[in-house]
């Protein structure tokens, strides 16, 4: 029977387990840490994730999106608090477009259920990967507990071990001219639990992603099934008026949401207590190539980790794994051919993603709160609304189509700058104001047949 070993049973690689399985490969997976689900998982042990339209068509072609669906709470848009407790609200796209509220320790310990019972895959726990041979497909293993050293020899093996991923670094990067870069953004993270209600229900609303922007930092605040929120604050580590290395007691942190974020300060006014209930954490953009070797192929943030601004280094991860199988349908299962395609066709949307992701924290940080900003979203919204077939605004292209990322990068830009145009010569507000938007825009589309722009 084919075989595969998968290093990592985290989302990429339990996923791929179950296509893999699909494709009539026995699978091994073999996980540095215990299991996940032995253990007690509260919300807000890590940033909460956003699931869309990409991972959702990664669940659908292996046919498990209802369970998937079961533990995802739907964000129609954006919910803005401004200093003074002022609300501003942003539809992500088109009315009942969502992205999904999942935590990630929820979903991961869904996805391996799904890896044993639907990919039939044996998931063996405390197994840390201490080399590969790339070339003859041989995992080398050494158990976390007792120390021993074993080997596992299969047909293919796949790296979905994460951004600090032991086969990338013990085997790929000490090939000739393999490259890699680390980068560390200026800016950190540390997450807050806010607990629900006495009854249960939500202190704010559950379909809704909360941001409250305040320039150079931000904090931001998703759903969970139990009425509680997982919130994140990314703010400098030093170096700045407002910086994690100042809040270095309870006074201080107290002081800072009092001031900053007054009307979380209000729905928590334990958050000093809180602070440090989960560590200061830090976040990088990896990029290597190549991702394949021999018989062996980085996957996920193994190959390409982000930042977490667009909400897609998960939903990048899964689409690796629905563009790989559409890649062993078309090069009849030829691994060499497959591989070959998958990192050529991939690494520049890895690129595009990243630089999106990092493009996305200055609109989230900086601009959703800013009116001309606000006003050019509601103008391609209204354009989108009346030209679906040509223009999409690049958040949609990102999140709600499944459009290269490298694509919808180069359109984005396009598209970006026409649209500032426009706005520079007209009074789109007053449009709006007098309801002449529909006819302005029509206006523009008989004069310009070559709108095309999304």
């Amino acid at each position: 029977m084919k075989s595969a070993s998968i290093i990592g049973a985290g989302l990429v690689g339990s996923l791929w387990a179950v296509y893999l399985s699909k494709a009539g490969y026995k699978v091994k997976i073999f996980e540095r840490r215990s299991d996940l689900r032995q253990t007690d998982i509260s919300a807000g042990k890590s940033i909460n994730l956003a699931l869309s339209d990409r991972g959702w068509k990664a669940f659908k072609t292996v046919g498990i999106e209802k369970e998937i669906a079961t533990i995802a709470i739907p964000m129609f848009g954006r919910t803005m608090h401004s200093i003074t407790g002022e609300l501003t609200y942003q539809p992500y796209g088109q009315e009942n477009q969502a992205i999904y509220s999942v935590s990630r320790a929820g979903i991961n310990c869904k996805m391996m259920d799904i890896a044993e019972k639907v990919g039939d895959a044996e998931i063996f726990y405390n197994e840390k990967c201490i080399n590969v041979d790339l070339e003859n497909g041989i995992v080398f293993l050494e158990n976390t507990i007792t120390g021993k050293q074993s080997e596992v020899k299969s047909d293919l093996v796949f790296a979905a071990d994460g951004a600090f991923s032991s086969v990338r670094y013990n085997s790929m990067q000490k090939l000739n001219l393999f490259n890699y870069s680390q980068r560390y953004i200026d800016d950190g993270y540390r997450e807050i639990l806010l607990p629900a209600n006495e009854d249960g229900t939500y202190k704010l609303s559950n379909n809704s992603l909360h941001i409250w922007p305040r320039g150079r930092f931000m904090l931001i605040a998703l759903p969970n099934e139990d009425g509680s929120f997982t919130c994140t604050l990314f703010m400098p580590f030093k170096n700045h008026e407002y910086s994690f290395d100042k809040l270095d007691n309870p006074t201080k942190v107290d002081l800072f949401f009092k001031k900053v974020f007054p009307d979380f300060y209000d729905l928590m006014p334990n958050i000093a207590e809180a602070w440090g209930n989960h560590p200061l954490s830090s976040l990088a953009i990896i990029r290597c190539y190549p991702w394949t070797y021999g018989k062996t192929a980085l996957m996920g943030d193994a190959a390409h980790a982000t930042v977490p601004f667009y909400g897609q280094g998960m939903n990048s991860g899964f689409e690796d794994c629905s563009v790989m199988w559409e890649l062993l349908q078309k090069h009849d299962e030829n691994w060499q051919d497959i591989f070959d395609e998958y990192q050529k066709l991939r690494k520049p949307d890895g690129d595009a993603i990243q630089d999106l992701s990092i493009y996305n924290y200055y609109v989230m940080r900086d601009y959703v709160g800013d009116p001309n900003f606000l006003l050019q979203k509601r103008f391609e919204r209204k354009i989108e609304e009346l030209y679906p077939e040509i223009y999409k605004p690049l958040y949609s292209q990102v999140t709600f189509s499944h459009i290269r990322y490298s694509e919808a990068l180069k359109k984005g830009k396009e598209q970006e700058e026409y649209i500032k145009s426009i706005m520079k010569k007209h009074d789109i507000a007053k449009h709006f104001e007098q309801d002449t938007i529909d006819t302005f825009i029509h206006s523009i589309y008989a004069q310009k047949k070559e709108y095309d722009v999304g």
